[in-house]
């Protein structure tokens, strides 16, 4: 499992607009990038999650932090629940698991559908150089970040 003070893995994963888009590109200097995962599109909790994200980014931009949404759905559904929803920060598509997989935030079973694998709902803030500032991984996928930490690790 990623810990704070290590280096971020690196991944390259396909935006909803089915862009290649590398971890590099979210370092910007200056700024701190949020990397939320989340189980799946449309579900209550990570639509409430990434809605709030939506909701406070201006806040976020001023702490001087952007965000980046990660789940294991395919592009078809991010770019849907992003046009239903108005997000416009990137949500990447790690359909084949290996990025939840180098980050050590795999959830098995998901609602209790035997071999379903997805995200759990976890945080990772790091820097411009890809340091791992902060962490937070939920207990089981239900639970909500605490968004004031989040905004506390900017």
């Amino acid at each position: 499992m990623t810990e704070v003070g290590e280096r971020a893995p690196d991944f390259a994963l396909y935006d909803y607009d089915r862009k290649l888009r590398h971890m590099s590109e979210f370092l910007v200097k200056g700024h701190r990038t949020i990397f939320a995962f989340f189980p799946g599109a449309f579900t209550g909790v990570c639509t409430k999650e990434m809605c709030a994200f939506r909701d406070m980014y201006g806040e976020l931009e001023r702490l001087n932090g952007m965000v980046v949404g990660i789940s294991v759905d395919a592009p078809f559904a991010q770019k849907e629940f992003a046009e239903k929803h108005g997000l416009t920060f990137p949500l990447l598509c790690d359909f084949n698991r290996e990025v939840v997989q180098k980050y050590g935030v795999v959830w098995k079973n998901l609602g209790g559908v035997e071999g379903y694998v997805c995200a759990n709902r976890s945080i990772f803030v790091v820097d411009e150089s890809g340091n791992v500032l902060f962490k937070w991984v939920a207990e089981n996928p239900g639970n909500f970040p605490d968004l004031e930490a989040v905004k506390n690790a900017l």
